[in-house]
Parts: structure tokens; sequence; C-alpha cells
């Protein structure tokens, strides 16, 4: 049994008993930075929650990585979360990417509440709807944008997820993401960096670009 201020925050909409009933079946685990968390094929035991840090969840095709989304703090990963319809079988990779805490409900105790709790389904419904907003905005990008304009994007998402800039990642990351190689990357980067919109540090990325920034506030740590 829990007791967490994050389950009273996140599902106090849907009183007392509800979150009662998921203090005593939850757990919270700590995920270690570069941790593989699942899978496809692997069987899913569990649907998360993530309380902080932030999870990359995508596929391999022949050794190429194509990126599905980000799971940032208060969401859950809606493909797992879709699988326990069926066979609860994975058909995805997800991925810590910095050191990580989640809400861990057992899918026997998930289906339950869902049942007894029908208003749940209001945040598995956002999240269908947050995710497939996503998918838009990167088919979108893919179709009408240029590398640049989507490398861009890419590191000003990852600024959002993890609420640094500069960013910690790598001119590799990058490429695997957009489907594209490192030193295809490294020459639209050096392009950006002459048209001032990031700085590159040693070990990270830094947005300079104010059209970038623009409503956001992030740590400089």
């Amino acid at each position: 049994m829990i007791n967490n201020q994050f389950i009273t925050e996140k599902f106090g909409f849907l009183g007392l008993d509800f979150i009662h009933e998921l203090e005593i079946c939850s757990v919270i685990t700590d995920i270690k930075s570069k941790t593989e968390i699942v899978s496809p094929g692997q069987r899913i035991q569990y649907v998360p929650i993530l309380i902080k840090g932030s999870i990359k969840v995508f596929t391999l095709n022949e050794g190429r990585e194509l990126l599905y989304y980000y799971i940032k703090p208060g969401e859950s990963c809606i493909m797992t979360f879709a699988s326990i319809f069926k066979n609860c079988i994975s058909s995805v990779y997800a991925y810590a990417e910095e050191s990580s805490k989640a809400l861990l409900i057992p899918v026997s105790s998930l289906l339950r509440l869902i049942n007894s709790f029908p208003g749940m389904n209001n945040f598995f419904y956002n999240e269908y709807d947050d995710r497939f907003t996503a998918l838009m905005t990167m088919v979108n990008d893919a179709v009408f944008h240029k590398l640049d304009t989507r490398v861009l994007n890419y590191i000003n998402q990852r600024a959002v997820v993890t609420g640094y800039n500069p960013v910690k990642i790598t001119h590799k990351d990058i490429a695997s993401a957009l489907g594209t190689s490192r030193e295809v990357i490294s020459r639209v980067l050096k392009k950006l960096v002459n048209e001032g919109h990031v700085t590159q540090h040693k070990t990270a990325i830094e947005i300079i670009s104010e059209s970038q920034l623009k409503d956001h506030h992030f740590n400089n740590d």
C-alpha cells in the first residue's frame, strides 16, 4: 500500500474511494536512466503513469528507430493501455531517457478500477487525444517541413518534455529519432548554429531562437 500526493493530485476528481483503491493496488518504482522497460513480444503486467522523468516509446524497422512519442510526468503509455484489451503483449519499445519514477497499476487491478470507476476512462481518452495530435504533428513535419525545421522542432520537443534547456542529446539520438544519419544531422545543426537558432555545447544543445522559447520556461542546469 502506498500513500502518495501524486495520486491525490492526479485522480482526486474520482473521489476518495478510488484513491484508496489505487493506493492499495499500485506501486511506485524508480527506473534508472538508459533502461529498457519493455520490448515487443513481452507480456504486459502493469500500466505505468509517469511521476517524473522521460520515457521514449518507439519501434524498430530493419534496425532503424521510429519514434512514436515521449511520455511526460503525469502521462501514461497509451499503447500499453490499448494492449490490455487484446492479448497483453507489447508491440513497442519503452526506454527511460533519464532517471524516472512511475506509478505501476497491475493490469487486473486497472480493469477492475475502470469497471468500478468509469470516470477513469477520461484520463485515457485524453491520452489518446494527445497522442493522436502528436502523431499528426509528426506526419505534418515529415511531409511538409524541411529537415532543419524537423530537427529544431525535435530539440524543442525534447526541451519541453524534460523541462531543460540545454537538452542533453547527441547527434546520433536526433538521427535515430528522425530516420536519417548522424552525418546529415551534424550538417543541419551547423546550419542552425550559423542561423542563430541553437548553440552546441559539449554534451548538449541549447535552443536560443526566441520563437522556439516563447511560452516555455526551462531549467538551465
